[in-house]
């Protein structure tokens, strides 16, 4: 993706970001074909700068999973643990596959490990979270550079990781544990141990699998459950920050929280909580500030994130859309917070 004045385009560019009016309207959308008569429309609007595709994708500009395959292993792993039940186990089988997939299509893309990604908090279903925690940390394991067999027993446990919440009947969707009551807790905490004690004996499922859907909430200081354990296998200390992450981000146990407040999370409980190794590694691929994000400067004005510098994961590229006085700003104004020194994000906005 790159970023391009106006009068530099020559017709036949593919956009990469939707143009929009000062309203947020969308005019063009992403992927549209820009023709010389849009162009001539998008400068008498006065609009200057635009996205436009570049024959290799760039940082920023593309989630980990394409959508159309995201949504098609998501119905599947719906369809295969909704029809599950407690100690009928043979379709669960299919969730090997369903990992493979994820695999190859983490693979397919060029380039993949460089790459930063825009993760968005979001509402989520346990089917979309086991998806997403598979996701980072199959990434996660591949910038590791873990063993080819190890990387599909971590996907194949991500999947099944939280197959004992559906054993549980209380609400803990956007509640914080401390808002529980005590017999609450006490039953949200078994889960891991529900999940385990239905596939311990399945022949088909590795130990390194098993363990991660017994260890998935264990912490390095011995505070986690549902074992209280400190000595923690790599291939779960992998998934226990990924899920962490995941769960704060779409509030599966815990209240729901902005993707910075998460980083802010992991970074402050790395080596106490979590391998500060495998904290850094996750973090060199997650955008503390996602696309779409409003922030506030240190300057007062406030910016909508258009797109990701690479290492520098707190200081994307902004579009400024209000000055410091609170006015409007007519126009595009962009600023690389790279290459502006001075100017820094003071918060995100809700």
């Amino acid at each position: 993706m790159e970023l391009k004045r106006i009068d530099e385009l020559k017709g036949g560019e593919i956009l990469a970001k939707p143009i929009m009016t000062w309203d947020y309207q969308i005019m063009l959308p992403e992927g549209a074909k820009l023709k010389k008569e849009y162009i001539d429309k998008i400068i008498e609007l006065g609009i200057f700068y635009v996205y436009v595709k570049e024959e290799k994708m760039e940082e920023g500009e593309m989630v980990i999973l394409r959508s159309e395959i995201e949504e098609n292993i998501k119905s599947k792993v719906r369809d295969i643990l909704e029809r599950h039940t407690y100690h009928h186990n043979q379709e669960l089988e299919e969730l090997s596959l369903e990992t493979d997939r994820i695999i190859s299509s983490i693979l397919e893309e060029d380039q993949v490990v460089e790459k930063v990604f825009d993760i968005k908090e979001r509402s989520s279903d346990l089917y979309e979270h086991s998806i997403s925690v598979c996701t980072f940390a199959i990434l996660t394991a591949l910038k590791l550079k873990a063993d080819k067999s190890m990387i599909h027993e971590i996907g194949v446990g991500c999947l099944l990781h939280d197959i004992g919440l559906r054993y549980i009947t209380m609400d803990f969707n956007d509640i914080a544990l401390a808002s529980m009551n005590k017999q609450q807790i006490a039953e949200y905490k078994k889960h891991p141990v529900y999940g385990f004690s239905n596939l311990k004996t399945e022949g088909w499922i590795s130990k390194i699998s098993k363990n991660i859907v017994l260890y998935h909430h264990e912490r390095l200081d011995g505070s986690g459950f549902p074992l209280r354990i400190r000595e923690i296998p790599f291939e779960c200390r992998i998934v226990n920050v990924c899920d962490a992450f995941d769960e704060m981000i779409c509030g599966i146990g815990c209240k729901r929280v902005k993707v910075y407040e998460a980083i802010e999370y992991l970074k402050n409980y790395k080596d106490i909580l979590f391998d500060a190794e495998i904290v850094d590694t996750f973090l060199a691929f997650t955008a503390v500030y996602p696309s779409g994000t409003h922030v506030l400067t240190n300057e007062g004005e406030v910016g909508v994130v258009l797109s990701q510098n690479k290492n520098f994961h707190e200081r994307p590229v902004l579009r400024i859309i209000k000055d410091k006085a609170g006015n409007d700003v007519e126009g595009v104004l962009i600023k690389d917070l790279v290459k502006v020194h001075n100017i820094y994000i003071e918060k995100a906005l809700d």
